[in-house]
C-alpha cells in the first residue's frame, strides 16, 4: 500500500508540474518573464522561512556556497524556460524541457567521469530526432525533408538552454546534496532564484532587453500561488517524502509522463494543437525518455539512493 500512495503521488506532483507550463503560459500575457520568476520564489521562499529559520545558526560557509551554485542553475533553467514560453507552445515547452533526462548523462560524463551507456547514447539519438520533428511546420509526407525544422523558433532554443541548465543542476545536486541536509539546500535554492530574478529584471529592463510588465490580474495572482505553492513548496514536500518508497525505474517513468500531461492540459486551457510532424517528434522525444529511464543500468541516484527525478 505504501508502494502504491507513493507512486499515486508521484504521478500528482508530475500532473501539478505539467500544468505549469499551460498556467505560466498564460500569465505571461500580464508579467515579463524575470518578474514571474522573482514574484514566484520569492513568495515561495518567504512561505518556507519560518520553517527553516530556526537552523539558520547551523548554517556554514560550503553549505551556502552550495546552495549558491545549485541556486544559480536553477535560475538560469527558470529563466530560460519562462523566456521560451514568450516565444514557443506550452506544448513544445513540455516536451523539450523533458530532454534535461538525455542531457544529465552527458554533463555527468565530462564532470563526474561516469560513462554514458547504450541506453543514454540511444535516448539521446531517439531525442534529437523528436526535436526535429517537433520543430516542423505542418506538411504532407511527400516534401517532409524540406519542411522538418522550419517552425524552431528562438523560444525553442531558450527551452533547450533551459533544458541543459536542469541537467547541470541536477549533476551537481548529486555532489552537493550527499554533503549538507536537504532543507537548507531547497530554501538557499528558492531565495537565489528569487533574488535571481528581481536582479535579472533590473538590469533587463535597464538595458532595454526586456521591459517590465505588470499587471496585476486574476491569471497572475492565480499563476504565482499555483507555481509556488504547489508546484515549488507542496510537490518538494511528496517527492522528498515518497520517492524512496518508489524504484528509480518507476520513478523516472511517472515523470516522463510530464511533457504528456503538458500537452494535454495545453490542448484543452489553450487550445494549442500539434502538427502531424509534432505527434511524430513527441512520440520520438517520449521514447527517448522512456528508454533512457527503463534501460539505464547508471540511473541517475541521489544521497538517498532513490532517483533524482524531476528539478522543481
Amino acid at each position: 500500500m505504501k508502494k502504491y500512495t507513493g507512486e499515486g503521488a508521484l504521478l500528482l506532483n508530475t500532473i501539478i508540474w505539467g500544468a505549469t507550463f499551460a498556467i505560466i503560459k498564460n500569465a505571461l500575457q500580464d508579467v515579463s518573464p524575470m518578474v514571474f520568476i522573482s514574484l514566484r520564489f520569492t513568495f515561495a521562499a518567504l512561505i518556507l522561512l519560518p520553517f527553516v529559520f530556526h537552523s539558520f545558526k547551523k548554517y556554514s560557509k560550503p553549505l551556502v556556497l552550495g546552495g549558491a551554485l545549485l541556486g544559480l542553475f536553477y535560475f538560469l533553467g527558470f529563466a530560460t524556460q519562462t523566456i521560451g514560453l514568450n516565444y514557443t507552445t506550452a506544448t513544445k515547452s513540455g516536451f523539450i524541457t523533458g530532454t534535461f533526462v538525455v542531457f544529465t548523462p552527458i554533463f555527468q560524463l565530462l564532470i563526474e567521469k561516469r560513462a554514458a551507456t547504450k541506453a543514454n547514447i540511444a535516448g539521446i539519438v531517439l531525442v534529437l530526432f523528436g526535436l526535429i520533428f517537433l520543430s516542423s511546420k505542418e506538411s504532407s509526407f511527400f516534401n517532409i525533408f524540406t519542411e522538418l525544422g522550419k517552425g524552431f523558433n528562438i523560444g525553442d532554443f531558450f527551452t533547450i538552454l533551459c533544458a541543459i541548465f536542469f541537467a547541470l543542476y541536477l549533476v551537481y545536486m548529486d555532489i552537493i546534496s550527499r554533503k549538507f541536509d536537504y532543507m537548507p539546500l531547497v530554501f538557499i535554492q528558492i531565495a537565489v532564484t528569487g533574488v535571481g530574478g528581481i536582479v535579472a529584471a533590473l538590469i533587463l529592463s535597464g538595458t532595454g532587453i526586456e521591459t517590465i510588465k505588470f499587471s496585476l490580474g486574476t491569471n497572475l495572482i492565480f499563476a504565482v500561488l499555483y507555481t509556488s505553492l504547489l508546484a515549488t513548496i507542496i510537490t518538494t514536500i511528496l517527492q522528498t517524502k515518497y520517492q524512496k518508497v518508489v524504484s528509480p525505474t518507476k520513478a523516472g517513468i511517472i515523470f516522463s509522463l510530464e511533457p504528456i500531461f503538458a500537452a494535454f492540459i495545453a490542448f484543452f486551457a489553450l487550445n494549442e494543437k500539434i502538427s502531424n510532424f509534432g505527434f511524430v517528434g513527441s512520440a520520438l522525444i517520449f521514447t527517448g525518455l522512456i528508454v533512457t529511464e527503463v534501460f539505464n543500468k547508471n540511473n541517475y541516484e541521489n544521497s538517498n539512493g532513490s532517483q533524482s527525478g524531476n528539478y522543481r
